[in-house]
């Protein structure tokens, strides 16, 4: 496959990312969710640290994907892997 090289702006950071081409509409969906995530979190609770934002959007996305795992719609080792590359991306941060 062929790769591309992208920036991704994550809570006010730009991210290099080497991926895939067919990734690339996912990852910049997945990364629009987690900034509207965190500007959620940042009006219904006042945080404006953005280390403790990107913690509350981890926490509730690995608990949206334990919940489909739990219920059998998630078997993709895919997105488990999208959620450690967040992870260590939020890692980074801390």
């Amino acid at each position: 496959m062929e790769e591309l090289s992208i920036k991704i702006k994550i809570a006010n950071r730009i991210y290099p990312l080497t991926i895939e081409v067919n990734e690339e509409e996912r990852i910049r969906k997945a990364a629009d969710k987690i900034n509207a995530s965190i500007i959620e979190y940042e009006k219904l609770y006042a945080v404006h640290d953005k280390q403790d934002l990107l913690a509350m959007v981890a926490l509730q996305l690995a608990t949206d994907n334990l919940e489909l795992k739990n219920k059998g719609i998630v078997n993709d080792a895919g997105v488990e892997e999208n959620l450690i590359k967040i992870d260590e991306l939020i890692s980074q941060q801390l």
